[in-house]
């Protein structure tokens, strides 16, 4: 039997693996700036499916993660309403990698150096399945969406925005 291409352990895999969690790898091509559409693409995937793991920050400059669907944009204000902020924004990708851990690109939710609070658009929740970086440019890893409210307590919002 042909064995897979095995992406080396990341803090992300480790997290999965200490949960118990079931995921299958899927590396691919990176392409800088291609992002979840281009993932998507390379992977044969809905964009719907593949889930943006998004580091951002509120108006005291406190980081918080928003998990959105590939192929939609996040509508700030619609978030930061909904989580009590005066203001949501991305933040630089210097900031990013520092808050996370993982260079942009390659941030997955799992494993970050901060634990930050972790908001994920409500329909994710409805898929039976999501691809999510795996803490790696170019590796995806395919879970059960639910296990970002059970390991990362991430809280269900609505704030997609068609793109």
């Amino acid at each position: 039997m042909a064995k897979r291409e095995h992406v080396s352990e990341t803090p992300a895999t480790q997290l999965l693996k200490a949960h118990k969690v079931a995921y299958t790898e899927h590396p691919y091509e990176y392409l800088e700036h291609g992002g979840a559409q281009h993932s998507a693409a390379v992977l044969g995937l809905d964009p719907f499916m593949v889930v943006k793991t998004l580091i951002m920050q509120d108006q005291d400059a406190k980081p918080l993660v928003v998990l959105m669907h590939g192929n939609r944009k996040v509508s700030t204000k619609n978030l930061a309403r909904q989580i009590g902020a005066k203001s949501v924004e991305p933040c630089a990708p210097e900031v990013a990698n520092r808050h996370s851990g993982y260079l942009v690109g390659g941030t997955s939710p799992f494993g970050t150096r901060r634990k930050m609070p972790v908001y994920i658009e409500e329909s994710i929740l409805g898929l039976p399945r999501i691809a999510i970086n795996g803490g790696r440019r170019g590796f995806l890893v395919q879970i059960d969406p639910r296990v970002c409210v059970e390991l990362l307590g991430a809280r269900p919002v609505q704030c997609a925005l068609a793109e």
